[in-house]
């Protein structure tokens, strides 16, 4: 599972003076070199305010120098403030890398690999890269927040993220099988006394399969799926199809842990917003290509599909608290016949399922 995602526009202060070809591509090549030779790390470090003019020469190595600006940059990257009495010495540290980054900037120089024709690709492809985000942060940032009712309203049509929330704790078996076994597991399952008696099946069937336990919030677990989940009981499972066979989920044991709407209001704030920025880059996306005269060519226009969205139109719906993928084969919840009570379910844990 992943956080939720979230797209930041990020200020970028423009240089006072006009950066030649030469500078910008010296520009460019330093980031790449960055990324493969000198790691630019901060733990805890912010944009700091300073008096002083954002073109001050910091430090020169050899012939070229480094500037105020240029700290100042590598600082906005960072997602947490620093505290006041480390502003200086995060800016020092941040320099002694920039120093190391030169330094290498220009031994490459030395060896030519800016002209490198492979460098060359990808100093090409980091300029479209950062041009086309720029232009799509810039989009989404028109995006309008969403209203107070919005918000209220998601909260009410989905209890079993707040109102209902609940932890789960989950014992998941992943089966191979074929598609015609997959009626002879369902029957199994349902049939099992508890989660050992459906696993000595597995074996002494031959079926190849793994266990696992974990603990999952519901905001952790298939958006799609929840509310399925939310209907289970301690002790039922569920079977799902997957392309090499089926995975098992069995819900061992439950705890409720409602989320109010005040403390939900700033996730779902979030997540609705980046919905709306999601549609608003994905719609103008679309205008753009319905205005545009794109024509493909060879094997490209051969294998082409007669309907294929862009990248940017394929969106995951993902829960507001934390990032879950939006889609999930057929589920089907069977109740085992004689189910054994839900805190010997979870006392037995994955005994003997390895």
């Amino acid at each position: 599972m992943t956080t939720i995602e979230h797209m930041t526009t990020m200020p970028m202060t423009a240089p006072t003076t006009t950066p030649t070809p030469h500078r910008a591509q010296r520009a460019l090549l330093a980031r790449l070199v960055a990324a493969g030779v000198v790691t630019l790390v901060l733990a805890g470090c912010s944009d700091e305010a300073s008096d002083k003019p954002a073109t001050q020469t910091a430090a020169k190595v050899n012939k070229e120098e480094i500037t105020v600006h240029q700290i100042n940059f590598v600082l906005q990257q960072q997602r947490r403030a620093v505290p006041e009495d480390r502003a200086a010495s995060a800016s020092q540290v941040v320099l002694e890398r920039l120093i190391d980054q030169e330094l290498a900037v220009q031994k490459a120089q030395e060896q030519k690999l800016d002209r490198d024709p492979r460098v060359m690709q990808q100093l090409e492809a980091a300029r479209r890269d950062i041009i086309a985000r720029n232009y799509v942060e810039r989009i989404a940032a028109g995006a309008p927040k969403p209203s107070p009712d919005e918000v209220k309203a998601y909260y009410s049509e989905h209890p079993a993220l707040f109102a209902q929330r609940r932890i789960y704790t989950l014992q998941e078996i992943k089966i191979e099988a074929k598609p015609e076994q997959l009626d002879e597991l369902r029957t199994k399952l349902a049939a099992a006394k508890n989660v050992n008696e459906f696993v000595n099946f597995l074996r002494g069937a031959g079926y190849q399969f793994a266990a696992d336990q974990a603990v999952r919030a519901a905001e952790q677990l298939p958006i799609a799926t929840l509310p399925t989940f939310a209907k289970m009981e301690d002790g039922q499972a569920l079977i799902n199809p997957t392309p090499s066979g089926a995975t098992v989920l069995v819900l061992a044991a439950s705890r409720s842990q409602p989320l109010t709407e005040d403390a939900a209001r700033p996730y779902i704030e979030q997540f609705l917003l980046n919905e709306r920025r999601r549609k608003v880059v994905a719609d103008d996306l679309k205008a753009l290509r319905s205005t545009a005269e794109i024509s493909y060519v060879g094997a490209f226009a051969a294998d082409r599909p007669a309907s294929a969205p862009s990248l940017l139109e394929v969106t995951e719906r993902k829960s507001p608290l934390i990032a879950a993928p939006a889609s999930a084969p057929e589920i089907m919840p069977i109740r085992p016949a004689a189910s054994a009570p839900a805190g010997s379910v979870l006392d037995r844990g994955l005994q003997g399922l390895k």
